[in-house]
């Protein structure tokens, strides 16, 4: 079954519901770093977009500082897509560490085109090394150099 599918707009997923339907480690780990290091709240909301076959429909686990976007997760079985957005302002710095990341986000930052002043990453969370990528970028939208 779909992540979409299992609970509709009125019934939010806990964050154990959450973790359950993930089934990774990587997931716990990046939602308590992002909670102790940035001291944020995650807010989950609900999605009815259908691009690319319903990957973003349904509900979604956002974080933000200071009213910026730090990424928004998307739970998907096995694993999760973190979507963080490089903005001009940390484009510089990105372009200075993605050659020291796997070869993954290499590639997806490559072919991403920049969109509405960013680049628009949805990187599929499915391995330490992507997971250390994940964050690098989100400390870049902090400011953390």
């Amino acid at each position: 079954m779909e992540w979409y599918e299992l609970y509709g707009k009125e019934t939010p997923p806990t964050n154990e519901q959450i973790e359950d339907f993930i089934e990774s480690p990587l997931w716990r780990e990046l939602h308590n770093d992002l909670c102790e290091a940035y001291a944020v709240k995650p807010k989950v909301e609900y999605s009815n977009c259908l691009m690319d076959q319903g990957v973003w429909k349904g509900w979604n686990i956002k974080y933000k500082k200071s009213g910026k976007s730090l990424c928004t997760l998307y739970p998907r079985q096995g694993y999760f897509i973190a979507m963080i957005v490089v903005g001009a302002k940390e484009a510089v710095e990105a372009d200075l560490m993605i050659p020291l990341c796997d070869s993954y986000t290499q590639n997806l930052y490559h072919q991403t085109k920049v969109h509405m002043g960013g680049k628009w990453l949805s990187m599929e969370v499915t391995s330490e090394s992507i997971l250390r990528d994940v964050k690098g970028l989100i400390a870049l939208r902090v400011g953390i150099k």
